[in-house]
């Protein structure tokens, strides 16, 4: 790998700020003052220290998203921001990307990598890796549609794999609930549709875990962080290279 790319993306700013660092003689590759932004390293053995600190080169990064409402899970768009735009240039410079998706309106855990093979496997319909969501409902759930959710509903295009429907709150003066669903698949506005298939309506939807994962309560709306070491170390069920 170059060394200016190295640095890049290591957070050391942008290929222009990292060959003004260089030329400083900050860097030292293997206890020698390197210069040359051209120079290729073994970003895996040789030892890279900047201004007294050493570099750790990381393959892959996770990082922890509350996606907010009006942002898309894709890394482009010409009309709307995406889930990308959150993001510092060190982590975008990383070439992450969501795993899966979250409807432009709906809310909560959403995990960022560039590790495929991972997202793959957590994506995977052969995995039914449980997705959970927090639901506001225009209308009661009841115990009937609990059911309905746990038979797998039918709607006009596929059969939802059976799934489980908790009602956390309901409100007859308001005519509203307040539920908990867990899916372990993750087909277009699934969740939306299931309830519409009761006579309901979903008017606020967060997901709250995806697998071992869960959304961070102390993460604001909009807000990211890397995985800790425990939640890296959970993801280790899904037997990819992390």
């Amino acid at each position: 790998m170059r060394l200016d790319k190295f640095l890049a993306e290591n957070g050391l700013g942008s290929r222009a700020q990292v060959k003004q660092v260089l030329k400083k003689g900050l860097v030292l590759v293997n206890g020698r003052a390197e210069k040359s932004p051209k120079a290729q390293i073994d970003e895996r053995t040789d030892e890279i220290v900047v201004s007294g600190q050493k570099l750790n080169y990381e393959h892959f990064v996770y990082y922890l998203l509350n996606k907010p409402q009006g942002v898309i899970s894709a890394t482009e768009d010409e009309r709307h921001q995406t889930v990308l735009d959150l993001l510092d240039e060190t982590a975008r410079r990383k070439a992450v990307f969501p795993v899966g998706r979250l409807d432009i309106d709906t809310h909560g855990l959403l995990l960022l990598t560039n590790n495929g093979k991972l997202a793959h496997a957590m994506l995977s319909p052969k995995r039914h890796v449980a997705k959970v969501y927090h639901a506001q409902i225009a209308g009661m759930m009841d115990e009937q549609d609990a059911e309905r959710f746990a038979a797998g509903i039918k709607l006009k295009d596929f059969s939802c794999q059976p799934s489980r429907l908790e009602i956390l709150e309901v409100s007859q003066k308001a005519n509203s609930s307040r539920v908990r669903i867990t899916i372990s698949e993750g087909k277009f506005h699934q969740v939306k549709r299931m309830v519409q298939a009761c006579g309901k309506e979903v008017t606020d939807l967060q997901r709250v875990s995806m697998g071992p994962l869960k959304l961070d309560p102390e993460l604001a709306l909009g807000a990211y962080r890397r995985l800790t070491s425990e939640e890296l170390e959970s993801l280790r069920i899904f037997k990819v290279q992390l």
